[in-house]
């Protein structure tokens, strides 16, 4: 893949995370499930789904940072290669994660 695959890929993903159904508004969530009726087997869910969409919006906006630090790379001419080896990335990594920072080898050793 070429910078430009890249870079669509990179815009599509920062789309998608902003339009999408996961970008549902955390306050709409929240207000379908205040004052909720029902047994507390009801509004353990209620809170749990409020809980989960909190963690998808950090989520979110951890991947979008990402993204955003991967196109500014792609300006600079530093994108694909690795931030801690200086090893080029992958073509198959950038592909399937095109906002990574590290290539496998370097990623595995933080585990």
């Amino acid at each position: 893949m070429d910078e430009t695959t890249y870079r669509d890929a990179l815009l599509r993903k920062r789309d998608e995370l902003l339009g999408g159904p996961a970008a549902k508004p955390l306050q709409l969530t929240m207000e379908n499930n205040s004052g909720r009726q029902g047994d507390m087997a009801d509004q353990a869910t209620g809170t749990n789904e409020v809980h989960i969409q909190l963690k998808l919006k950090q989520t979110d906006a951890k991947i979008l940072q990402a993204i955003e630090g991967a196109l500014g790379r792609l300006d600079d001419g530093t994108y694909g290669a690795c931030r801690d080896c200086g090893d080029p990335i992958a073509p198959a990594r950038l592909s399937a994660i095109p906002w990574t920072r590290v290539c496998i080898t370097c990623k595995e050793k933080q585990a």
